[in-house]
């Protein structure tokens, strides 16, 4: 398994996104994200992503010209649209809105819309954390779960996260997809011919499967928590599509292959001011006395910690990266076959 320094692996997935359509920045600005995404130990939602992508381009179901542009705001809000390019410029654009405007007004809303897939959204809510903040994030995703008692598919796997910044050291961030595992696993399972443990998925039968393809085509996911899951699912929709007049999942086509129009996904991001609100000194009080409670069981360890100690790691060592998606992304690095 090849190490590769971050900054080359950055430039060579990069490269593979401007050989298939990407803009300059926009192939900068995703592969920033990707790689940070495998730095953190998040290879589901790291590099391996880059073919898909390509794909996507190809195909204009993702368009690589697009430049993300305000469409609509207020002082505390606005809307971004992606203009169906890859979602991480538009993601970057919307948290930068989200934090400037908390700052006047204690609390800003960006919503994007005609999205792409974005990632692993705790990532993109770093800044908030950099600025002393708290961050929500949402995104709807190609359909993946089904209604309770239902037998099609309508909710994406509708990730949600939150970070929340500290004095002192580096924030905690939770970031967790509402079904049982990430689609991105089920994908590491295809791609190797494995079959998935139990429990994971059903067919487009609603019958429970093994087969990972299944469930990748026309499939479903099993939400976590059950009903609980399933309704969280269905507000993360809301948010993510009904604020921002994106595509609902069960209007998307699946995200793997390259049939099919732009995806038209939507996200929402969210940063709080704390000064709005009790103020810094007590939000950070109470964070660290929360913090400390939660610590003094031995074992117990913060969400993000372990991202943040594999982020140092691989910025001394470099990123692991699969034999197959490294050469795969050199390949796609000299353009279309």
């Amino acid at each position: 398994m090849p190490i590769k320094p971050i900054i080359e692996l950055t430039a060579l997935a990069a490269a593979a996104l401007k050989a298939h359509g990407a803009s300059e920045p926009m192939a900068l600005t995703t592969a920033k994200y990707l790689v940070a995404a495998d730095v953190q130990g998040l290879a589901t939602h790291g590099v391996m992503r880059v073919a898909s992508y390509c794909g996507h381009l190809a195909v204009q179901r993702a368009h690589g010209a697009a430049v993300p542009k305000i469409v609509n705001e207020k002082a505390a809000a606005c809307l971004i649209d992606a203009g169906n390019g890859l979602g991480f410029e538009a993601c970057e654009m919307a948290v930068a809105q989200a934090v400037a405007r908390a700052r006047t007004q204690g609390m800003g809303f960006a919503g994007v819309t005609n999205s792409h897939h974005c990632g692993a959204l705790g990532i993109l809510l770093e800044p908030v954390a950099a600025a002393g903040m708290v961050g929500l994030a949402f995104s709807n995703a190609s359909s993946a779960i089904m209604p309770q008692g239902g037998t099609r598919a309508i909710f994406g796997t509708n990730p949600v996260a939150a970070v929340f910044g500290r004095r002192n050291a580096p924030p905690i961030v939770v970031d967790l997809s509402l079904t049982q595992v990430t689609r991105g696993q089920i994908m590491l399972y295809a791609k190797e011919g494995k079959p998935i443990p139990d429990g994971w998925g059903m067919d487009k039968d609603g019958q429970p499967t093994n087969d990972a393809q299944k469930i990748l085509v026309g499939g479903s996911l099993y939400a976590v928590g059950g009903l609980k899951g399933t309704m969280l699912a269905l507000a993360v929709e809301l948010i993510c599509c009904a604020l921002t007049g994106a595509a609902l999942s069960h209007e998307v086509a699946s995200m793997h292959t390259n049939e099919g129009p732009p995806l038209r996904l939507g996200q929402s991001f969210i940063a709080i001011d704390p000064g709005a609100l009790a103020g810094s000194e007590v939000y950070f009080e109470r964070v660290e006395t929360l913090v400390a409670a939660i610590l003094a069981d031995e074992g117990v360890r913060l969400p993000g910690d372990r991202r943040h100690a594999l982020a140092a790691t691989a910025a001394q060592q470099g990123v692991n990266v699969g034999d197959e998606v490294f050469k795969q992304l050199q390949t796609l690095a000299q353009g279309p076959a």
